[in-house]
């Protein structure tokens, strides 16, 4: 059954790895795609091979840390296709450096991107649902808004700002009938799963390294009609390892 026939979906930073995913298994469920990333050849080349199975897919280049590109997009996107149903907020990215030496420039990137411009995707995408009373959207953090590794500060309080943001967003999108989640991936590999060691799936509880698909799957579940019921949580799909104690030996 395809239950997002004819369906609107968005997808931000769909051009490669978690997010080209995505937008495969939107359009693979009937789904008419809008993907969108600065990467104009990734962008691209996803196009073409979901095009090749038959998907009905468009393509925007755009930076999320504009206001205004963002607004415009939306607008583009009603002007063509009438409504938007689904919204992930797939886009993001980090900046590894040390809490004493982070700039504040490498700081404010990170936040503009990953939280401030969940927040505008989410809120330019829930004005063109409220007219049809109803829509889902999927903002996508992180474990590591949950725990961390060293000089991970702008990345972590991005994805932290993005879990208070959506059961924000929930409770203020709920009489419109817009449904607000949010999906915290762990150890998701995009590269190359056959070089992973044997060690590496070994460390987690489920037995294996994340793929793109399990967090693929979650969004069609936490977006789809029936699943209204759903609203302002933060689905953790890592194998297990948030909830796993180490020790030292």
């Amino acid at each position: 059954m395809l239950t997002y026939q004819d369906k609107v979906v968005i997808v931000t930073g769909a051009g490669n790895g978690i997010g080209s995913v995505i937008a495969a298994h939107y359009a693979k469920s009937g789904a008419i795609v809008s993907m969108w990333d600065r990467d104009e050849n990734a962008l691209k080349q996803t196009q073409q091979m979901l095009e090749k199975d038959g998907g009905n897919v468009s393509v925007k280049v755009i930076d999320i840390t504009s206001p205004e590109k963002i607004a415009d997009a939306m607008s583009e996107v009603q002007q063509s296709l009438s409504r938007i149903d689904v919204l992930i907020n797939n886009a993001g990215l980090g900046r590894s450096s040390s809490p004493y030496e982070l700039s504040v420039e490498d700081w404010d990137y990170v936040i503009n991107t990953n939280l401030r411009g969940t927040f505008l995707c989410a809120r330019e995408a829930a004005k063109v649902m409220r007219s049809n009373k109803k829509g889902s959207i999927v903002n996508i953090a992180s474990t590591r808004a949950l725990m961390s590794e060293p000089d991970t500060e702008a990345y972590a309080a991005s994805k932290g700002g993005i879990l208070a943001l959506t059961h924000a967003l929930a409770i203020s999108l709920g009489p419109d009938q817009i449904t607000v989640n949010a999906i915290s991936p762990g150890w998701i590999e995009t590269g190359d799963y056959n070089k992973l060691k044997k060690s590496d799936h070994e460390q987690h509880p489920a037995g294996r390294v994340g793929k793109p698909d399990d967090i693929a799957r979650a969004c069609l579940y936490l977006t789809d009609p029936a699943n209204d019921f759903i609203t302002g949580i933060n689905l953790v799909i890592d194998g297990g390892m948030t909830r796993k104690m180490i020790y030292e030996a």
